[in-house]
């Protein structure tokens, strides 16, 4: 059973790799693969997803075996889902909840669902109910990400189920494909099952549409139904419809499911004649806003379809859509199917392009890191947890804060993110030369390096960098220059001269390891700077002039006793080193909504 599984996986993913549609279905909480009663393939979650823990909702809570499990994550500021698609593809994602009491506390959480740094919507899951959310848009990249985020102390976010979709390109472009369309209703009038794959070969979830008073379900007799054009209704859909039982009454649609006033959306009105009409036979009807006329004379076609679409009209939960029959027709009007979306804001561009490439080599250098995915910054405020970011419409990264997380090696180089100004490495395992790079990023002003195994010089880019704040304690095998003093360690000296640096050397767990003496700060300020060397030479100059002195030859990483002018600046040979303290209103659409209409 085992090795028929795997074979099921390969073949899966074989498909996913030669072809540019996209069909992913993840059981999330699940390690198996299977295909479901809908002969839809789904996945355990495992290779999308290392965090988070595995749960099984209460057995009276069970809605379906795909949504009998369930992922919840209890750390880190959000967590993310990859799923590789095509470069300008246009996709429908939806993301389901599934509480089922899980943990036992009937406590359904609430919590943040995002997209490609885009926020989705505020998860509102139920205690027995399902609940779904679906997005279309036109991705930006190479691939999607589908985030979860804590908004709430002590509600964890999970997930249940995650489907992704390639849509043809043609579909759902009424709207600038910069903006996503976020489904409030998709509704198929006169059925009695939900429809969706494989009647539907584009995997959307039609709802039955359930018939007020005063109104009849019609049966479409026509064999066949051409569903080519437009947003490619499946055929099932226009197979049944909702009527009048006469021309006195009309159909109303009201917006009531609508959270908030002034809603932009993207609606599709989809109408197909049930039956082949007689000569003396006319079904003609306009569709009202408000009781104003919103369109011409729509008249149904027997074996095709019409689709009226409605581009980011404005509208509130008081607004009702009516259609109403013509003077001249002589039979009732009809609806097949409707869908109704939110226009979303733009979607962002996401965060600057080189500073994303610098964090992917982070990343493939440090694989403690590339348990991070999804964007590194957007949407605010759910930054990776080790980054901190600027507030621009395209974020820059201005910080990394990587203290202990177990990074060993060499650092590579990320000097493409020039808008870093601090940066906390320590307490790790790095080792090497330390680079010259860090002194190039021109906006840097607090580097932390201590507690690690850097040997070596301190470049001259970072000794020399004005404003910058350097902690390089228990580093024992850095030197202050790039002179002999960093070969000569065995040299005589007198006075006060630090320990030489082999003897600092030891394990990195080592207790008992000595503090290495090299000062920790670089770079104060200009004026102080100029200031301190000013009193420096005044004295000097005062001193040679009140008496000759005496002067001895001292060698680079000594010290000439307790009579230094310059004091601990000779000392250490690094003019500008001193020492200082260590850095230290979502559309919501579940699974249980009642759409009727009314009369």
């Amino acid at each position: 059973m085992a090795s028929s599984q795997f074979l099921l996986l390969v073949l899966v993913l074989c498909v996913f790799s030669v072809s540019a549609d996209v069909f992913v279905s993840v059981d999330c909480g699940s390690s198996e693969t299977y295909t479901d009663e809908n002969s839809i393939v789904w996945l355990g979650d495992e290779e999308y997803m290392s965090n988070g823990e595995s749960y099984v909702v209460q057995s009276n809570n069970s809605v379906s075996h795909i949504m009998d499990t369930l992922r919840v994550f209890t750390s880190r500021n959000k967590n993310c889902y990859l799923i590789k698609v095509e470069k300008g593809g246009r996709v429908l994602i939806r993301a389901s909840f599934n509480y089922g009491n899980y943990d036992g506390k009937s406590n359904p959480p609430s919590f943040s669902l995002q997209f490609d740094g885009n926020v989705w919507a505020n998860v509102k899951t139920m205690s027995d109910q399902l609940v779904y959310y679906e997005t279309v848009y036109v991705v930006k990249g190479d691939e999607l990400s589908v985030c979860l985020a804590q908004t709430v102390d002590d509600q964890f976010p999970f997930i249940s189920a995650l489907e992704v979709r390639s849509l043809d390109s043609t579909m759902y472009n009424h709207v600038d494909s910069n903006h996503p369309l976020f489904l409030n209703r998709r509704i198929a009038y006169g059925s009695n099952q939900t429809i969706r794959y494989m009647d539907d070969p584009y995997d959307r979830i039609w709802i039955p549409g359930i018939p007020g008073n005063s109104l009849v379900s019609l049966t479409n007799d026509a064999t066949d139904i051409d569903t080519t054009q437009g947003d490619h209704p499946p055929q099932q859909v226009l197979q049944n419809a909702i009527s009048t039982a006469n021309l006195l009454n009309f159909i109303t649609l009201n917006m009531r499911f609508l959270p908030i006033d002034n809603v932009p959306i993207y609606m599709n009105m989809y109408f197909s004649e049930v039956t082949q009409l007689g000569s003396n036979q006319t079904r003609s009807f306009r569709i009202f806003k408000d009781n104003e006329s919103f369109s011409d004379p729509i008249l149904p076609p027997y074996g095709n379809f019409t689709q009226l679409f409605v581009s980011n009209l404005t509208v509130s939960p008081n607004t009702t859509f009516s259609i109403v029959p013509t003077t001249d027709s002589t039979l009732p009007p009809l609806i097949n199917a409707l869908e109704i979306f939110r226009v979303g804001d733009a979607l962002t561009d996401g965060t600057n392009t080189q500073d994303v490439e610098s964090l992917v080599s982070l990343q493939n250098e440090f694989e403690v890191l590339q348990d991070w995915s999804g964007d590194p910054c957007l949407p605010s405020p759910f930054t990776w947890d080790w980054v901190n970011c600027s507030s621009e419409d395209t974020p820059r990264i201005t910080a990394l804060y990587l203290s202990a997380f177990n990074l060993s090696g060499s650092l590579p180089d990320f000097s493409s993110m020039d808008a870093l100004q601090t940066i906390d490495l320590s307490d790790n395992n790095l080792d090497g030369p330390i680079p010259d790079f860090l002194g190039t990023l021109p906006n840097l002003k607090e580097l932390n390096l201590a507690n690690n195994q850097f040997s070596g010089p301190i470049p001259a880019s970072l000794s020399h960098k004005i404003g910058l704040t350097i902690d390089i304690s228990d580093n024992s095998d850095v030197c202050s220059t790039s002179d002999e003093s960093c070969q000569n360690t065995d040299s005589s000296s007198s006075g006060n001269q630090p320990a030489s640096r082999s003897a600092n050397k030891s394990p990195k767990n080592n207790n008992k390891k000595k503090k290495n003496n090299l000062p920790i700060i670089l770079g104060t300020t200009v004026p102080a700077f100029f200031l301190v060397w000013a009193i420096v030479g005044v004295f000097a100059i005062l001193h040679y002039r009140s008496k000759v002195a005496t002067t001895s030859a001292v060698n680079p990483g000594q010290t000439s006793g307790g009579n230094s002018p310059y004091g601990e600046a000779q000392r250490n040979n690094v003019d500008n080193i001193q020492m200082a303290d260590k850095y230290d209103k979502d559309p919501e659409v579940a699974i249980h909504h009642e759409n009727s209409i009314n009369v």
